[in-house]
Order: structure tokens, then sequence, then C-alpha cells
């Protein structure tokens, strides 16, 4: 069976062709009580004549008007439109529609502001003394991601070591690469939800990376939350989409690797541990909450500010034990 092409082609299945009287044309509604057109649209055309050969079924493709129609043998006309009812009762909601999609929250200038303080918390780290007549050697001393000290029980270095950066240039990375990610995350979960993954990914990774590391492998940075933000975001795109996807799940996945080759495994400071686990944090992470919210529904107002108190009484919590016992 040849492709339904231009206007001027005549398409025959088999190549043996009956007498023209012998052939009737296919109603364009299969119902055996109606007298309908036998004009077929393009795409209806060719799902049928390859049906009806797949069946076995002898079938000519005419041009008529401004459709086709399809004719097949006067002994094999019952047969035929039983076996394309049969083909349309079982593809009738194939495939199947995409799963609503919520609008987008407009909490931009709350995600922003977050990624301000941050900022405003690396100026006062780095005053000489500063904040509680700290020195910065002070700051980072207490609260870098010292892997001996986390794996000896100072769990909140792996919170406050993403709040601390090296320099100027460190920030102002984590926050150009990372806030696309994060404002993109927030839109898509609510502030409260996107923050708390973020702070469970990055906190993850720093756990998982101290695991790893020699004892004396020390870090500061966000760049374990901004790649938890790339892995949740793959995580949730591929979950979202997992039917249009289907063949192609792989996909986002793909693409949030590829970032992470691109931007996690360069530089001369670059501690790509960190990043990995961040990564993969945020997968896990993004892949269980994906499965949880199945309704696709983001938390109330309500829930997302008790999940952005809880987001800040665990960093607060964390510095204060980082200057009580580091």
């Amino acid at each position: 069976m040849n492709a339904v092409s231009e206007k001027s082609a005549t398409t025959d299945c088999p190549e043996e062709l009956l007498p023209p009287e012998e052939w009737r044309a296919l109603p364009a509604d299969l119902s055996p009580l109606t007298a309908a057109s036998t004009t077929l649209p393009t795409k209806q055309t060719r799902l049928w004549a390859l049906t009806l050969e797949a069946r076995d079924i002898p079938c000519r493709v005419e041009a008529v008007g401004d459709g086709w129609q399809i004719l097949v043998p006067a002994e094999a006309f019952t047969q035929a439109r039983e076996e394309l009812q049969l083909f349309e009762d079982k593809n009738r909601n194939w495939p199947p529609p995409l799963p609503p999609v919520a609008p987008d929250a407009d909490n931009l200038l709350i995600t922003l502001s977050v990624l301000l303080l941050i900022a405003i918390f690396h100026n006062l780290t780095r005053l000489d003394p500063g904040l509680f007549n700290l020195s910065t050697e002070d700051w980072f001393s207490r609260g870098n991601a010292d892997a001996g000290a986390i794996m000896a029980g100072q769990w909140w270095r792996t919170v406050t070591a993403l709040t601390l950066h090296a320099d100027g240039l460190h920030l102002l990375g984590n926050l150009t690469i990372g806030g696309g990610f994060i404002v993109l995350l927030c839109r898509t979960l609510g502030s409260g939800l996107g923050w708390s993954l973020l702070l469970a990914s990055g906190t993850l990774g720093n756990l998982l990376n101290a695991w790893v590391q020699s004892p004396r492998h020390h870090s500061v940075g966000a760049s374990t939350t901004v790649f938890g933000a790339v892995g949740l975001l793959a995580a949730i795109n591929l979950f979202s989409n997992r039917q249009k996807l289907r063949r192609r799940w792989y996909l986002p996945l793909a693409a949030a690797l590829a970032l992470l080759a691109l931007l996690g495994s360069e530089g001369e400071n670059t501690d790509l541990g960190a990043h990995l686990f961040g990564f993969a944090a945020g997968i896990g992470l993004g892949l269980a909450t994906s499965f949880l919210r199945s309704d696709k529904a983001r938390p109330g107002a309500k829930l997302n500010a008790l999940l952005s108190l809880a987001c800040l009484g665990l960093v607060s919590g964390a510095w204060w034990a980082a200057l009580h016992f580091s």
C-alpha cells in the first residue's frame, strides 16, 4: 500500500484489480444504518488502508473532490467495514490526553528575595570582624563542609556550607546560573516546597560527599543545591511528561547530565563529588515528590508558609549549632 500523496494518484492493493462495477466505496461513517459520504481526510485514509492491507482485504485509494475514498470488492465490503469498525473501537481514545498542567505559581519575588539574602549573608561573612564579632576565617572554619567533622556527627555543616562562598565570583556564578533553575523549580512546585527540596538535596548531597571523601576534604558553596535543582527539574519533567515522551523518556535525564558535565566539572576548585551527589539527590527527591504528588497540585498557602518557615528554622538552627559546637 503506497502512501497517499497527490490528488492525481490512485493507489491499488493488491495489484490485481476487479472490474470497476464490482468495487464499492467505504462510507466515512461505518455505522451500517447510515448512508454517509465516502469522502475521507488524508490521515483517516492512510490508517484505514493500512488496516485493510494488514487484514489481507483488497482495496483501492482514489482522489475524489477535496478528499479521498477507499474502494473494496463488493464481496469484501461487509468484512472491510467490520474490520475498520473494530480498529476504530480499539483506538477511539488513543493516545490518552496529557494530564492537566497547573498554571505556574507567581512567586518570583519570593525566590529572588531568598537569593538576595544569600548574597547579603555572604557580604556579612566577609566583614572582619563582622557579625557576632567573627572573622571571615571563623565563619568558614565553623561552617564549611568538613568531611571528617560531618562523619564525626557535626551534621549542621551539611547545611551551613551551602550558605558560604569562597569569594564574590563564586557567589555570582551560583546565583546567576543556579538562579534560573531555582526560579523555574519554585514556579513549578511553589516556593515552600521548592526551597524545601532544594535544601534537602543540597544537604543530602553534602552528606554523601563527606561519606566518600577523605576526612580532610573541605568545601563550601550553594552549587550542591544548584545541581540538586537540575536533578529535581529533570525528574519532575520525566514523570510529568512520561506519556508524551514514551520511548524518549531519557531526554530530560540526558539534558540534565549534559548540564552537569558542562557546568559542574570545570574549574580549579570544582568539587565534582558535591555536584554529582547534589544532582543524584535531586533526581531521587524529584521522583519521590512526583510520585506522591500524583494530582500535580502544589501546596496551599498555609503549607507553603509552613515549609518556608521550616527551611528558615533548619538553616538558623544549623548555624546556631555551628557557632556553639563547631
